[in-house]
């Protein structure tokens, strides 16, 4: 259950989550099963002469570093708050949501390189091994991303982890259709053709997970919240006269803040009041830390107040 508390002398209030679900199992067994496989997909890759299993392969190096990463912030921002880091390490896990963005589209412009090098020079692929090894990542990814299933909607470092391995999963079966392509008509341009389309699925999961990380990197009011309904409904509480200073930022990937000033002519409320608004900041809104300064004078606040 969340809590809040108020500093009356200030008129403060503030409401708080728990901490984010706990994914370091998950974390764990999709690195290992990941980086297992990677080391396999790739050595059948280049044995077999498939650009399609190379480029997926090393698809599923940058989802490995990516978990890494997330797991890492995960971790982080778990951390207790201290006297130089007031907030903890909450942002790390926006800041690891950047860096896999990063990495993406690192792996994208290498296997991009390489699947154009391929079509000017076509070579001999073995479609069995794509079918076997591909049909091994579908199985592989498919589980991951199985693990993150439940957290995908709250967390965008869990929603990273869940699309990655998902869209790996899909990528893997067009490599499979793929190598039964091949098998069927000998034409090996079905391999640098896929490796193409797997980077366009990479790049449209990129190009999402770099939009959002960038808005939250920029404190963008989270796309969940719609500013003038908070405004709405701070401005018909009772006694409310004005309102100005109201900021709402995200302090990571899954907690959001709230500052506001509130003038109320008739004077403070009362703590009672003020453990009510971040209550309701928290359910109506997901706001779980907020902070409310009352004034009594409508032209109290500073010149360049919002």
């Amino acid at each position: 259950m969340a809590h809040s508390h108020s500093h009356s002398a200030h008129g403060h209030g503030a409401g708080h989550y728990h901490a984010p679900a706990d994914f370091g199992r998950a974390f764990a067994i999709g690195v290992v099963l990941n980086s297992a496989f990677v080391l396999i997909e790739a050595t059948y890759g280049f044995l077999s002469g498939s650009m399609a299993l190379v480029a997926d392969a090393g698809h599923n190096l940058s989802d490995v570093l990516s978990l890494l990463l997330a797991w890492a912030a995960a971790t982080a921002a778990k951390r207790p708050a201290s006297g130089r880091f007031t907030y903890g390490f909450k942002s790390s896990t926006i800041l690891a949501a950047l860096a896999n963005a990063g990495l993406l589209l690192v792996a994208i412009g290498a296997i991009l390189f390489e699947t154009i090098r391929r079509f000017a020079e076509p070579a001999a692929v073995e479609g069995t091994t794509m079918i076997v090894v591909a049909g091994i990542g579908i199985v592989i990814n498919a589980g991951t991303a199985m693990l993150f299933m439940r957290g995908r909607h709250d967390d965008l470092n869990i929603r990273g982890a869940f699309l990655h391995m998902a869209a790996d999963a899909l990528v893997s079966l067009g490599v499979v259709i793929a190598g039964v392509a091949i098998l069927l008509t000998g034409a090996n341009w079905v391999d640098p053709l896929t490796s193409l389309a797997i980077v366009a699925v990479i790049g449209w999961g990129t190009w999402g997970l770099l939009k959002d990380s960038v808005k939250m990197g920029l404190l963008a009011v989270p796309d969940r919240i719609a500013e003038e309904d908070v405004r709405g409904y701070l401005g018909q509480l009772a006694g409310v006269e004005a309102i100005h200073d109201l900021h709402i930022w995200p302090m990571s990937t899954t907690e959001t803040a709230l500052t506001a000033h509130l003038v109320m002519p008739g004077g403070h409320p009362g703590d009672a009041f003020l453990h009510r608004i971040a209550h309701e900041l928290e359910h109506k809104f997901g706001i779980g830390h907020a902070t409310v300064q009352v004034e009594t004078e409508a032209d109290a606040h500073c010149a360049d107040c919002t």
